[in-house]
């Protein structure tokens, strides 16, 4: 691959990228493509109208500039409870350009949740959708006179992106300099602050969008996966951007009518979905005939996508799903199956750049072959968990991340993934504690103790199962099991209640009194 300059950038055939002493990404994201001649070229897309390259980087700057009218310093965090919009670039990128540190937030959170995290960032701004005030507002409220300011993001009005002004002066840094950073949830539930740096970004975006997935200028990207996840963030704002080419956004949860319309109206050239969704589109697909000939890829990531639907999807749609894993730790995919290299059941190879080890639990390398916990190296890893130093030197080692994924290697170097080395359950793409959903269901009158594990559902994916000890009292029985579950919904986020409820007179606990759900998943 023939090197080239991106704002700065040295981008050479290897596997290392060269940045400058000092930048700003917004640069090479943003700005550059109206010196490269696509200031009309369209940026973003939606079923409201389009926003050109020229007018992205007019309303970034704006926005940089108010969030410095506001009174926030570089290094100041704002926190963004934001729908899929041009609003979310516009804050975002503007945050970046001046310095300041954009925390998106998973928009599927209670009340809660959100108190939590504004409190543990010790943010400056909390700027949300009016779409999820019932829980931002509560949270605010929560805090008191601890709460920071809060800023209703109705639209560009709203957060000062339609005001001319200036060109934005870029605030430069490092780049291994704090840029943004995104929650990760933990095992025990509490969400954890990943740091990320400067370069972050361009490391995902060059090797895995250009170099893996071979997203081009003239691409058009729409992700089912919202730009809260570190999935969607790629899939639907880095890669379109760095490559010059187009994003797509709704902000309405995705259903397979809605993806399959948007595909029609749209025509994206890649679609980026999770294997849930992908699911639940297959069976749409036995009714409905979408257009899918714009499509020249799809991507899976959040969970392992198994073969049938692989399979199946090709049958239906003539398209591959290129499976892949990432993390919020490491931004994006670092193993991941391509166009010219796929073996479905698996999750492909290691990505350019990274580097993938399977360990023992002495911390050695396997033999091929056999099963082990993945270690991932590469250049795009959160440099550490914000307020958690332990958690911090557990997990990120000498430059290498514990993914705390089971995986072994095939004889042909594939890896295939073999569940949580944790308790940790993956729920249509997003990570939930089950001591949550567990805390949750003891909270009902009726529940006495209860223990939550993984199950696999129809189409082999893993959702979240239930076995509940009664109180004295209470039968268990088709009623109480709704109401459990419509309590769960409530309660918590809604991909998190219980698909399945099983009664049982006791559980399996170890001598002093842990829950052994191993046992329950057998």
């Amino acid at each position: 691959m023939a090197g080239r300059n991106v704002s700065g950038v040295e981008i050479g055939g290897g596997e290392r990228i060269s940045f400058p002493a000092r930048f700003n990404v917004a640069v090479p994201f943003i700005d550059r493509h109206l010196t490269e001649g696509r200031g009309t070229k369209a940026a973003i897309r939606t079923a409201d109208g389009t926003v050109t390259y020229a007018q992205l980087a007019q309303r970034v700057d704006a926005t940089g500039r108010g969030l410095l009218g506001r009174g926030l310093k570089p290094g100041d965090r704002v926190l963004m409870v934001v729908k899929d919009c041009p609003q979310f670039f516009h804050l975002f990128w503007g945050a970046i350009k001046a310095g300041i540190v954009p925390v998106p937030l998973n928009t599927l959170l209670r009340a809660a949740d959100y108190a939590y995290m504004i409190e543990d960032s010790g943010c400056t701004l909390v700027a949300y959708s009016p779409e999820f005030a019932a829980e931002v507002e509560p949270a605010l409220a929560q805090l008191g006179a601890k709460a920071p300011p809060a800023l209703k993001v109705t639209g560009d009005a709203s957060i000062g992106a339609d005001q001319a002004g200036p060109a934005l002066a870029p605030h430069l840094a490092k780049p291994t300099d704090d840029c943004f950073w995104l929650y990760s949830s933990g095992s025990t539930g509490r969400p954890k602050g990943a740091v990320h740096r400067q370069r972050d970004m361009v490391v995902t975006s060059e090797f895995y969008g250009v170099r893996t997935l071979g997203v081009r200028a003239d691409d058009v990207c729409y992700s089912a996966a919202k730009l809260f996840f570190a999935y969607g963030l790629g899939n639907a704002m880095t890669f379109p951007l760095w490559a010059g080419g187009t994003a797509v956004l709704d902000p309405s949860r995705p259903t397979p009518d809605s993806t399959f319309a948007n595909i029609e109206t749209f025509r994206p050239t890649l679609y980026f979905g999770v294997p849930t969704l992908y699911a639940a589109q297959l069976a749409a697909l036995e009714q409905k005939k979408p257009d899918f000939s714009s499509v020249r890829a799809c991507v899976s990531a959040g969970e392992a996508l198994p073969a049938d639907i692989f399979r199946r999807w090709q049958e239906k749609t003539g398209t591959l799903i290129l499976d892949g894993i990432g993390s919020t730790e490491m931004l994006h995919i670092f193993l991941g199956n391509r166009l010219d290299d796929y073996r479905p059941g698996t999750s492909g190879r290691p990505v350019p750049g990274y580097t993938a080890e399977i360990r023992d639990a002495d911390g050695n390398k396997v033999k091929q072959g056999d099963s082990g916990r993945l270690w991932m190296r590469g250049d795009s890893a959160a440099a550490y968990y914000w307020n958690k130093p332990e958690k911090t030197a557990e997990t990120m080692v000498g430059g290498w991340l514990d993914t705390g994924d089971t995986y072994r290697q095939d004889d042909d170097g594939y890896y295939i993934y073999e569940g949580r080395s944790d308790d940790m359950l993956k729920v249509g793409g997003i990570w939930c504690s089950p001591v949550e959903i567990e805390a949750c269901l003891i909270a009902h009158p009726a529940v006495l103790e209860s223990a939550v594990v993984g199950r696999a559902d129809a189409d082999g994916l893993v959702k979240p199962q239930a076995f509940v000890v009664l109180k004295p009292g209470h039968d268990g029985g088709a009623k109480l099991t709704d109401m459990l579950m419509a309590h769960c919904k409530q309660t918590l986020a809604p991909y998190k209640y219980p698909r399945w409820v099983d009664y049982v007179a006791e559980l399996p606990k170890t001598a002093t009194g842990k829950i052994q759900r191993f046992m329950l998943r057998t």
